[in-house]
């Protein structure tokens, strides 16, 4: 995807204080989320989209809120794995790859990549997996737009200074 081109193929997009969040769904699961840069808008099209539009914004507005999406099983064994432990991750609080990667008797580099697959980033919070010394990484393509969306997460939840 181009910097500036929107797929045409979300079932809503929401907008967060400097980025978007677009939603995939079916009938009956999200099956993708995705942060896109800019501020856009599109109306959801489907009662599940405008669900995840409604608790996304409600997340946005209240770092206390807790997600309760039906999410589409999708994954390896292993990713579902390291997402199940960073989803028991509590809000306010970090985890390093390395702590993860140790509960799971795996790799921090494994518990990276898993992270980066994550196709549910806020409710499955990947932004809570930070490195040893510092941020890390975040997102499927990294990059400084993912990291400061990953750094605003941590601030809204209170784990870095503003």
């Amino acid at each position: 995807m181009t910097k500036n081109a929107v797929p045409a193929d979300f079932q809503a997009i929401t907008s967060g204080p400097f980025f978007s969040l677009g939603i995939r769904c079916n009938g009956d699961e999200l099956t993708e989320i995705l942060y896109l840069p800019g501020r856009l808008q599109q109306a959801a099209g489907t009662p599940l989209a405008a669900e995840a539009v409604r608790q996304i914004q409600a997340y946005l507005a209240d770092p206390a809120f807790v997600f309760s999406l039906p999410l589409q099983p999708s994954g390896t064994r292993f990713q579902r794995r390291v997402w199940d432990a960073i989803a028991a991750i509590p809000r306010g609080q970090t985890q390093s790859y390395g702590e993860v990667a140790k509960l799971l008797h795996s790799g921090p580099r494994a518990v990276g990549g898993a992270c980066g697959a994550n196709p549910f980033p806020l409710a499955v919070p990947c932004h809570r997996v930070v490195a040893a010394a510092g941020l890390g990484g975040f997102g499927r393509n990294g990059g400084d737009f993912l990291l400061d969306i990953k750094r605003w997460l941590l601030q809204h939840e209170g784990c870095l200074p503003a």
